[in-house]
């Protein structure tokens, strides 16, 4: 007996090229089943996944994204479509009762295919992002095999990859719907087969004779939030040739603590839904009063309630369900008045949006939930609160956005126009959009109905740096037009209810570039992209827009990320050559002097390393630049890019094996809800709220150290105070204007509380005077500083749960009486006599850029990282006495017997030392 739901088909599939495949569908599908034993040109299938998938798989390809290998890889521009058309095949049984229906179930395909299942044939249409859905209840065999088969065309425009590369290629991809960045861009290389795949599940689903199809979901609010409404609109389905007296049943339920499940609303209605009929059923307002609401990552918890759909059959049974985790919480955009930016309000809040923008998880589409879970967290480990999903690349899946829920990350979720693409590139390209206005209609609104009930789903944008055809935009726009209660919220009555519109409750923008972001009239306004001086990023005069949906910076990965993705002569570091004009030449382009203010680079190491400390400081310093005009002259900004879809060299906070850059921290440090910060332009200290909360009886340390370990500036602002959601200036930094100020120095802030001294924020800074470099800094690598590390282990199944805590144990040599009693009454550290390990040093001193690094002892690889890991921080410095405990999680591999190593490493420890294991 076939149980009701679904079940996935993601093992168990075959592959080969069509053109070395002898039967047709019908054949493998009867009498010519394929195998591996029989046939040596099928092979293991990566599904979901495409085409270069399975041949990477199974190491007929090399792999695309290690050094310039993609180079090798024929083109379907030189090798034709027929080259990259696909077979896939797979087995499954399925013995259902009578009464039950069976639906095989394909959420993505790219680009169009022929199925197969046992000898029966059905076109599946164009386009990449649509779901196709099959009645095979009458076709399968009950106590056997049940065979599958399908054969999967590319694009039917993968153009040519012009020899200068370019954006989006020749463009000719634009002409079909599907995503564009496969034919290059200026930060990856062109996907060869351009996705050509089963890129995403495949399912069989068994339900009785009534079925559940899209439901919508929609929450209204009223008296502040207390009294709540779930409005609740589905399609009904009869398969049967009979009148279906159904009873369908709504209940909601949230989790109390410990799997402790309590049951808010179980609610039932009757349904007749005539033979072979579809019935759009509305729910009336089911009513909650003060749930827990959702908020995004800084502002308040992820809550989320289960919604739980059923359908049950008079004479027959369950029939259906469906659930969705669901988060109740309201979202207002409009374009503010003071700044022109546009604003995002959450449950009548206003947030502050600093986040980025986002490829997709992998540019041949090996997307998992394990993957996708690492992804998003890492960005709610930034403090960032939205990722914007680019035009030119996917509508994402349901797993990113179930994800984005948990850790509460708003998403942007483009449609698939890009500017370069589709009507400004260069060349100038074609305007039109795709070539079928009308398909780009049906995956649009096919994509709205997959991905609406996510709370954290923002708005709908039409394009990148583009608006969509006229046509295009205009059905858009009135396909996704706000309900009245969400457009009006003042009107007391609506004559329908919100479920019933296909979105309804929150905006569609047409552009990127339009209507509150960049200068709202989709003139070329975003970036800059390139590295900046960082104090320029809190000047008047560096964007003057109120939300900026790109700007990026650099985004250098660590040495041993270089040498995992390429081969030793990938290796060699730029050579550098300063110019009159202030500028540093490299062979080949220019790139500002930030890694040379550190020294000349000796190797590839010591460039990564200094590489880092130029990410640190201009990530840090762009967040911060931004919230320091928070509400007057900024609502938002969006970085160009959080990570690369592969193993590129700039835009990132992560790489693609997942490891994260020091920019990383530096933008989790300037993100954090409230934040102390150095004004880089004015010298004055800060204190950003960003959060509903008075900030009260809180107080300031501010402390300089020089590179001789003396603290010559020590100060303490009291009576701080900062209202919610507001910047304010404390006071000005004044030690660089002292008499005896050192050329290069560290600083650090301290936002506590004044009744128990708990740190709410700390900020390191290391800074020169006017007219120096960091070259001074140099020398200071020779500093032994003496530290003592504990640490504390956690074994949970296959993950590692450590605490490890980092003690700077060298005395500072006061320059103000009393000062060494009052830093280490405030923040000294008892000795703890189960001390793990001691590293010896007579220097007093900042122990400065200290790097945590998971390893595999038993690793013969050269790159013996265990990725990925999560730090609570990392690229960290402590003063003399400080210390710092940090959490770090890791899943060890599979079949590892030894225990992991933990490495620290620093600007003062270049080789490091284990600290674990």
């Amino acid at each position: 007996m076939a149980e009701i739901g679904k079940t996935l088909l993601d093992s168990g599939w075959l592959a080969a090229r069509s053109t070395e495949v002898n039967e047709d569908g019908k054949q493998l599908t009867t009498t010519n089943p394929p195998s591996l034993a029989s046939q040596s040109k099928w092979m293991e299938a990566v599904v979901p996944g495409t085409v270069l998938g399975t041949l990477l798989k199974n190491k007929a390809i090399p792999d695309p994204f290690y050094g310039l290998q993609n180079e090798t890889i024929t083109d379907i521009a030189d090798s034709g479509r027929d080259y990259y058309t696909f077979w896939f095949f797979t087995k499954f049984q399925c013995k259902r009762l009578l009464n039950q229906y069976v639906h095989l179930n394909f959420r993505a395909i790219n680009y169009s295919a022929e199925v197969y299942v046992n000898g029966h044939k059905t076109v599946l249409p164009r386009g990449m992002f649509r779901r196709h859905t099959l009645d095979v209840t009458d076709i399968l065999h009950p106590d056997k095999d049940n065979l599958l088969a399908v054969i999967v065309h590319p694009p039917d425009h993968p153009g040519t990859i012009p020899p200068e590369g370019g954006q989006g290629g020749d463009h000719e991809i634009g002409k079909d719907v599907a995503a564009q960045y496969v034919e290059g861009w200026d930060w990856i290389c062109p996907i060869r087969d351009r996705n050509t795949g089963i890129w995403d599940e495949v399912s069989i689903s068994v339900t009785g004779p009534v079925r559940i199809i899209d439901p919508h979901l929609v929450s209204t609010f009223f008296d502040n939030y207390k009294r709540v409404y779930l409005h609740v609109t589905t399609e009904l389905e009869n398969k049967s040739t009979w009148k279906a007296d159904c009873s369908v049943t709504i209940q909601i339920t949230t989790e109390l603590e410990n799997g402790v499940f309590l049951v808010e609303i179980l609610h039932t209605e009757n349904v007749i839904i005539p033979a072979r009929g579809n019935t759009q059923h509305t729910f009336k307002p089911l009513f909650l009063y003060k749930p827990q609401l959702w908020w995004p990552n800084g502002m308040g918890k992820q809550n989320l309630y289960e919604v739980l759909i059923t359908v049950a059959v008079k004479e027959f049974g369950e029939s259906d369900s469906w659930m969705q985790p669901f988060g109740f919480r309201k979202i207002e955009s409009v374009i503010d008045s003071v700044t022109g930016g546009r604003l995002f309000k959450i449950n009548g809040e206003p947030i502050f949006i600093r986040g980025g923008n986002w490829i997709l998880s992998d540019g041949l589409l090996r997307l998992s939930k394990e993957r996708y879970r690492t992804d998003i967290k890492f960005h709610a480990d930034m403090n960032m609160n939205m990722i914007r999903c680019w035009g030119g690349g996917l509508a994402e899946r349901p797993e990113f956005y179930h994800f984005c829920d948990i850790y509460g990350l708003l998403v942007w979720q483009e449609f698939w126009i890009t500017g370069d693409v589709d009507g400004r590139g260069v060349p100038v390209s074609n305007p039109n959009g795709p070539l079928d206005h009308d398909l780009f209609l049906l995956c649009a609104r096919d994509t709205v109905k997959l991905l609406r009930n996510h709370p954290s789903l923002a708005l709908w944008v039409g394009g990148n740096e583009q608006v969509p055809p006229k046509d295009i935009n205009e059905a858009l726009n009135q396909d996704l037009r706000l309900h009245p209660h969400f457009a009006t919220p003042s009107l007391p009555d609506w004559d329908s209810d919100p479920s019933v519109y296909l979105d309804g409750a929150r905006v569609y923008v047409q552009g990127s570039m339009w209507d509150g972001f960049a200068n709202g009239k989709g003139n070329f306004s975003d970036g800059p992209y390139e590295i900046q001086y960082p104090e320029d990023f809190f000047k008047d005069t560096f964007y003057k827009f109120g939300f900026n949906p790109e700007v990026g910076s650099v985004g250098m990965p660590v040495a041993d990320t270089i040498k995992a993705t390429m081969p030793r002569e990938g290796w060699e570091i730029p050579l550098f050559k300063k110019g009159a004009d202030g500028f540093v030449e490299e062979v080949p382009g220019k790139v500002h002097d930030q890694i040379l203010m550190y020294g000349a680079p000796r190797d590839l190491d010591d460039f990564c390393l200094k590489a880092q400390l130029v990410n640190y400081i201009q990530y840090r310093a762009l967040v911060e630049g931004w919230s320091s005009r928070m509400w007057t002259k900024y609502t938002g900004v969006l970085i160009w890019k959080n990570q690369n879809p592969w193993t590129g060299l700039r835009g990132q906070f992560y790489d693609h094996l997942l490891d994260q850059t020091a920019s990383f921290y530096g933008c989790r440090s300037a993100a954090e809800p409230v934040h102390v910060q150095l004004n880089l332009a004015s010298n004055f200290i800060e204190v950003v709220n960003t959060t509903s909360r008075e900030l009260s009886d809180v107080e300031i340390e501010a402390s300089v150290w020089d590179l001789d370990g003396n603290c010559p500036y020590y100060k303490v602002f009291s009576k701080v105070s900062a209202p919610p959601k507001k910047v304010v200036q404390i006071s000005e930094f004044t030690y660089p204007k002292s008499e005896n100020a050192k050329p290069v120095y560290f600083l650090l802030l301290k936002l506590y509380h004044v009744t128990d001294k708990t740190v709410i924020s700390r900020n390191f800074y290391w800074l020169h005077l006017p007219g120096k470099d960091y070259t001074l800094l140099e020398p200071y690598r020779n500093k032994q500083i003496p530290l003592k590390i504990t640490c504390d282990s956690v074994l949970v199944g296959p993950k590692f749960e450590l605490e490890i805590t980092v003690h700077n144990t060298s005395r500072a040599n006061a320059l103000q009486d009393g000062l060494l009693h009052k830093l280490f009454s405030r923040f000294g550290v008892t000795a703890d006599s189960n001390c793990g390990l001691k590293v010896v040093g007579s220097d007093p001193g900042v122990a400065f850029f200290l790097r945590f690094s998971v390893h595999n002892p038993e690793s013969e690889k050269q790159d013996t990282r265990i990725l990925p890991v999560h730090y609570s921080d990392n690229y960290f410095s402590l003063v003399p006495g400080e210390s710092m405990s940090f959490k770090i999680s890791f899943a060890a591999p599979t079949g590892m017997k030894k225990s992991p190593r933990v490495l620290l490493r620093g600007w003062n420890y270049p080789d490091g030392f284990t600290v674990f294991g």
